[in-house]
């Protein structure tokens, strides 16, 4: 027969399981859970923050954040540059020429209304980002004309509106070239895993088909 002493030390333990068995199944989990969700909805306001936008943030497959913004397209870069473009035009022989310069200045980003997602699973988020793209290129206000007229062909205020509007179309052809996409990817990379990976332990981005390592690594939360 078992002692009063023994058959103690075997409810105790028994609770001790139990407590135990509790502790690792039901409040560890829960207090992750918790964890993960304010993580998600932390991430959300860090992304108005910076973006003015939020994407869609699932956690292990249940929708947290809905994706939700206010403008259509997020710039990732700008950049600056100088132009310079020859309007011609013969008649009879005769050629007329205006050269148009000015410096623009373009930004690059990606389309709001694309996908724009990050899903977290076990510690582990995938962050999907759209293709980039030139979203503008704009003219800064310090354009100027160079005319040169031909014998009998010369230049009126017309020729000058088509050159113009030559000039800028070349402009945005210049932009869309000269875009170093590698560069926004990696921007944009590393602006979106500076933001998540404060809430999880690994992060991975993928830009259009493209999946891009983060320039610095991604800390461990704790």
């Amino acid at each position: 027969m078992f002692s009063n002493r023994r058959i103690l030390l075997i409810i105790a333990l028994l609770l001790a399981l139990c407590v135990t068995g509790y502790v690792l199944l039901v409040v560890i989990p829960r207090h992750v859970a918790e964890q993960t969700y304010e993580g998600a909805r932390r991430i959300g306001q860090d992304f108005r923050e910076l973006f003015q936008a939020t994407p869609r943030i699932t956690v292990n497959n249940q929708v947290i954040v809905e994706r939700e913004s206010d403008i259509l397209e997020v710039a990732a870069v700008s950049q600056r540059f100088h132009h310079r473009y020859q309007w011609t035009n013969t008649r009879f022989g005769s050629t007329k020429k205006i050269e148009v310069s000015g410096t623009f200045e373009s930004k690059a980003g990606f389309d709001i209304n694309e996908e724009f997602a990050i899903d977290i699973q076990d510690g582990r988020a995938v962050i999907t980002l759209p293709e980039p793209r030139i979203l503008s290129v704009s003219l800064l206000g310090d354009m100027e004309f160079r005319d040169e007229a031909g014998l009998w062909n010369w230049v009126d205020n017309e020729d000058r509106n088509r050159a113009i509007n030559a000039f800028m179309e070349d402009a945005r052809r210049h932009a869309r070239q000269s875009m170093n996409r590698d560069r926004i990817r990696q921007n944009l990379a590393d602006r979106v895993a500076a933001i998540v990976g404060q809430h999880v332990r690994e992060v991975e981005v993928r830009v259009g088909n493209e999946t891009v390592v983060p320039s610095s690594g991604i800390s461990d939360p704790g």
